[in-house]
């Protein structure tokens, strides 16, 4: 299999286009460098990855000599090995302001976030790239944003009328996960994300956050992602782990500006305080999960006692690529009181509130839309279609005013 095309590539030419530094973030493997190597391809632009020390070392050593060696436009990956190169980019770009000048990749997005907006602030875009979309993977054109209008819905139905979404599709995607090497077999599942972590844990928590314990770390890891699609409760990761609340509260920050983990937020505006205020966790790729938490087949997964935290993790790390391929901010929420009345997602845009909820049944039923009266709590906020996610094989009505939708929609 060869380049699959990604979403995120007319966003980032589009910046390009609009400012004279553009920075894609987002985990190891993704496809970063790959992909801004093809949307740079043609023009004379160099290219410098600080994964290399002794790049690293010239650029830390003399900063500004390193730059006037790399002139503009030029490419730098990892650029988050080299915080203080900010400052010289910034001279750089002051002294022409011409855009697509540099074109930056990182793997720690809370620190390059930071970086970037207090030196580049008006100078740069930035976007987020996350493993293969199922969009991308089967070649489908379609990038909006999941926003569940009826417009969408109809849209999908008609553009996706010869899809094929087999619940036995669904399970194995979900299993494989969407890091491109592993969707285009390059290499095995397994191969792949025990590389994968080790190098994840050598380059860049070793490097950057000086974990004293690697194989705590790593048991970290495995614990917050047998914990996926639940509320965050520290004390007890911690207890498993055996370290504080307070190293748990870090680690997890290092998983979310490294972009493995996504914290969804409680949607609290206009309701009463019974709301809780804990937000919930998902790892952003399945596949990676699923080989942290040992499982061995789709099959396994499907009948296990994660999958349906599984599905609903597929299902939510879906919809945040959708808004992040366009550089946007993921408008998500979820919600929950202390009666522990949920809706799985609330997706929030052009201020009307979508409530969703994510079943792996096939055949749904109005009994998975009985938490939607919660909605009737919320004041003054204007409330769109009520989804279902699941694994039907194509749209239904459940009752009046809920759709269930495939999760191929998605």
């Amino acid at each position: 299999m060869s380049f699959i095309g990604r979403h995120a590539e007319r966003t980032i030419r589009r910046f390009s286009e609009e400012f004279p530094a553009v920075l894609v973030t987002g985990a190891r493997q993704t496809g970063k460098t790959t992909l801004l190597k093809k949307i740079t391809a043609g023009r004379s632009i160099g290219s410098t990855t600080f994964d290399d020390p002794m790049e690293e070392l010239s650029a830390k050593s003399d900063p500004r000599a390193f730059m006037e060696f790399h002139p503009a436009p030029y490419l730098f990956d990892e650029i988050q090995y080299v915080p203080d190169l900010f400052r010289y980019l910034k001279m750089a770009v002051d002294s022409n302001r011409s855009p697509g000048m540099y074109f930056l990749t990182g793997s720690q997005q809370f620190r390059l976030m930071e970086s970037a907006t207090e030196s580049l602030s008006g100078r740069i875009g930035i976007i987020q790239l996350h493993p293969l979309s199922a969009r991308e993977i089967r070649g489908d054109a379609f990038s909006e944003p999941f926003v569940p209008s009826k417009e969408f819905i109809l849209g999908g139905r008609d553009r996706l009328k010869t899809a094929d979404f087999s619940v036995t599709g669904t399970w194995k995607a979900i299993y494989t996960g969407g890091y491109p090497e592993v969707v285009k077999g390059t290499v095995s599942a397994g191969d792949f994300y025990a590389n994968y972590l080790k190098t994840y844990i050598e380059r860049d928590i070793r490097k950057l956050v000086h974990v004293s314990d690697e194989m705590q770390f790593l048991q970290f890891v495995s614990v917050v992602a047998a914990r996926t699609g639940q509320l965050v409760n520290y004390g007890d990761i911690g207890n498993e782990v055996g370290i504080s609340d307070v190293t748990v509260k870090k680690w997890l920050s290092l998983l979310v500006s490294s972009g493995l983990v996504h914290l969804l937020r409680p949607f609290s505006a206009n309701v009463e305080k019974r709301v809780v205020k804990t937000p919930k966790l998902y790892f952003m790729d399945t596949g990676l999960a699923a080989y942290l938490t040992h499982w061995t087949s789709p099959g396994t997964m499907q009948g296990g006692a994660m999958a349906g935290a599984f599905f609903e993790t597929y299902a939510v790390s879906e919809i945040i690529k959708s808004f992040c391929s366009n550089g946007v901010e993921p408008p998500l929420y979820f919600y929950r009181d202390k009666d522990k009345t949920e809706i799985d997602l609330m997706v929030y845009r052009d201020d009307v509130l979508y409530p969703v909820e994510i079943k792996k049944t096939a055949t749904p039923s109005s009994d998975d839309a009985r938490n939607f009266f919660i909605t009737g709590r919320l004041r003054n906020m204007r409330i769109g279609n009520s989804i279902i996610i699941c694994n039907c094989a194509e749209p239904a009505t459940v009752r009046p005013g809920v759709t269930a939708i495939p999760i191929g929609y998605v």
